[in-house]
C-alpha cells in the first residue's frame, strides 16, 4: 500500500470560509474524505500547521518513510528557505501543490523556495490539484 501524506501551511485551516470566492466553500476535513473514499488503498495521511517550524519537522520526520508528501506550503512557499531546503534533504519525492494559480496573483506570489526541489508543482485547480498530485504518485 501506498504511504502519501498532505502537508498544508498556513490559513489553510480556514478553507470554506477563507476568500471562498478563491479557494471555494469545501473545508478541507470535507474534501479529505472525499479523496480518501476515491483512494481506499493509499494510506493518505494529513498534517497542517500555521508554523514554520512545524512544518520543517513533519517534512524531515516523513521524508525517509513515505512514498510522497503532497505539500502546499502557502504563503511559506514564497519565503521559506528553510522548507525548501527540507526538500532537499530528504528522500521522499514532494509535489508541489496550489489551489489557485499563483502566476494570475501577486507577484510576489511567483517566487517558490518550494518548486526547485519539488518532484512536480500542480496548481490552479482548485482542491482538485491535490488528487492531481495523488495520482502522479500512483
Amino acid at each position: 500500500m501506498k504511504k502519501l501524506i498532505i502537508i498544508n501551511g498556513p490559513n489553510l485551516n480556514l478553507l470554506g470560509k477563507r476568500e471562498p470566492n478563491i479557494y471555494g466553500s469545501l473545508t478541507f476535513t470535507e474534501f479529505l474524505e472525499e479523496v480518501k473514499g476515491k483512494y481506499p488503498k493509499v494510506s493518505i495521511d494529513y498534517f497542517q500547521s500555521n508554523i514554520e517550524g512545524e512544518l520543517i519537522d513533519k517534512i524531515q520526520e516523513v521524508g525517509f518513510s513515505y512514498d510522497g508528501i503532497v505539500l502546499n506550503a502557502a504563503a511559506y512557499t514564497h519565503t521559506s528557505v528553510g522548507i525548501g531546503d527540507a526538500i532537499k534533504a530528504i528522500e521522499t519525492p514532494v509535489i508541489e501543490v496550489h489551489i489557485s494559480n499563483t502566476f494570475g496573483r501577486e507577484e510576489f506570489r511567483h517566487q517558490s523556495f518550494i518548486s526547485p526541489n519539488a518532484k512536480g508543482v500542480i496548481l490552479g485547480f482548485g482542491l482538485q490539484s491535490y488528487e492531481l498530485a495523488i495520482q502522479s504518485f500512483l
